[in-house]
């Protein structure tokens, strides 16, 4: 890995060598927190955990052919009795650091910055992965991209990607997810995009950021990190993110960089900015069910003054999507890809396992989209089911970190479902009360479910579901809902 020896390693981190350190001047193969991971030769960060701290698999790792490890303190089973170094314990180097989870960040930035490779940084309330997957999928089509794998898009899992990057890889496509205040700037320090995606501004993360206003002033944070001559892709139907043409010094903090927005062209969608503002926009928008939508896209090529039209389509269903396609086409179109290599990575995006992830199983689908929640997604998520064919049942579960408005926000997802054709739902946890009685005043004639646990809920989904069904599966990440997805796979 480029310049990460153990004494640059020291440096960077502003830690102190300890051991024999055999190698300091040997660059590190890897950098992982998880001991099963480690490589010969590669450094391992012992991170203290609530349930495991790294500390405990130092000197096993050491043994395994670790060049080194990151540690707050030396483990007892590599000190003598006196308390110092057991130098026949330690081939290779510790370095000692007063936090190896502000270690880990440092040098991932470090090591990012002596990278010469592009970055794209995603962030957003709705769709980061979809639209990350959808943008990887069409720069494929000309580099060599690494992604974000899973939900490695926090300040442990950011680095642990960042350190992925090798030298055959040309772009980096790096999702960011915050909760709070000040996480974004943390992220972001890390990152230093080139070009910046704003999906949306949505009602997520109230708890901690109180209302859409704090969402978009975190989530914009991204901005002020960008590379020179940056590029922020932003979405221009967004009511918070449009204000950003006129608004971003105020917002953001910083100077104003190159705006690229993107929007929808058709009926019932409210033109918050001017077509001739919009570097790609989409129209005649024809929904394909749950075999994806295709759409026409208009955008303008690199270096050329006319606008270029062409059919497009995507296999992930949900029209909501179409906005994912459109921030492929900003962000390839700014990379130098040509419309036709564009046009075909649009094509091969596909969806990860809990996002939108359509499974066939014994004559059901199973519409696995249980990674996460938040009212936005939800609602989607809905309209995604109404495309189905046969019973659509929609077994859904708490939404976190909605702060004061959440029973409030809930009862919208209700009133939603009590609009939509999806016939059936399922609900549990706490919160789905709301929901249930909004559903149950607004479309009496519908069936709604109310059960106080997950395996009761469980039980009776599984005496109802039957061949030809469609089922949503969907909650915030702590419902455990994936074990939902486990019981209808074994029915």
């Amino acid at each position: 890995m480029k310049e990460l020896t153990l004494t640059k390693i020291a440096e960077v981190c502003h830690g102190t060598l300890v051991g024999q350190n055999l190698h300091p001047e040997k660059t590190v193969s890897s950098v992982v927190i998880d001991s099963r991971l480690v490589e010969a030769e590669g450094l391992f960060v012992a991170i203290p955990g609530e349930r495991v701290d790294g500390h405990s698999f130092v000197k096993s790792v050491l043994e395994k052919g670790a060049l080194g490890a990151l540690v707050e303190r030396i483990p007892e089973d590599l000190l003598l009795e006196n308390g110092e170094p057991n130098p026949e314990l330690l081939p290779g180097g510790l370095i000692q650091v007063a936090s190896t989870t502000q270690a880990l960040k440092d040098l991932a930035a470090f090591y990012r910055s002596v990278l010469d490779i592009k970055v794209v940084g995603i962030t957003g309330s709705v769709g980061k992965t979809s639209t990350k997957e959808t943008i990887a999928a069409v720069l494929s089509q000309k580099y060599s991209v690494l992604k974000t794998a899973g939900n490695f898009n926090n300040e442990i899992g950011l680095p642990l990607t960042v350190f992925r990057i090798r030298d055959e890889h040309q772009v980096a496509v790096l999702e960011m997810g915050i909760s709070d205040f000040g996480e974004m700037d943390r992220l972001a320090k890390i990152a230093k995009p080139d070009i910046g995606v704003i999906t949306n501004i949505g009602t997520c993360h109230l708890e901690n950021l109180g209302d859409r206003d704090g969402v978009l002033k975190e989530k914009s944070c991204m901005l002020k990190f960008l590379q020179p001559g940056g590029v922020a892709v932003l979405n221009g139907d967004d009511d918070k993110l449009s204000t950003l043409q006129n608004r971003f010094k105020e917002v953001v903090g910083v100077e104003p960089v190159k705006l690229d927005f993107f929007g929808v062209r058709e009926e019932g969608v409210t033109e918050l900015l001017p077509t001739a503002d919009l570097k790609a926009y989409a129209t005649d928008i024809e929904n394909l069910g749950l075999d994806g939508v295709a759409m026409k896209l208009h955008a303008q090529e690199s270096g050329e003054k006319d606008e270029t039209s062409f059919d497009a389509r995507i296999s992930i269903p949900g029209r909501h999507n179409v906005y994912n396609a459109l921030a492929a086409t900003c962000v390839g179109l700014e990379l130098g890809l040509s419309i036709e290599e564009i046009q075909k990575g649009l094509a091969e995006a596909k969806t990860i396992q809990g996002r939108t992830n359509l499974i066939h199983h014994k004559d059901m689908i199973l519409i696995d989209d249980c990674y996460n929640a938040n009212p936005m997604s939800m609602k989607e998520a809905l309209h995604v089911l109404e495309n189905a064919k046969g019973r659509k049942i929609a077994v859904l579960g708490d939404m976190g970190e909605l702060g004061e408005r959440e029973a409030e926000l809930h009862g919208e997802v209700g009133e939603a479902f009590a609009a939509s054709t999806v016939d059936t739902a399922f609900l549990v946890g706490k919160l789905m009360k709301n929901f249930q009685e909004k559903a149950k005043k607004l479309a009496p004639e519908k069936e709604v479910y109310y059960f106080e646990d997950r395996e009761s809920m469980t039980k009776a989904l599984l005496d109802y579901v039957k061949a030809g069904d469609a089922v949503l599966v969907k909650a915030s990440h702590f419902m455990q809902f994936p074990k939902v997805i486990d019981a209808l796979m074994e029915k």
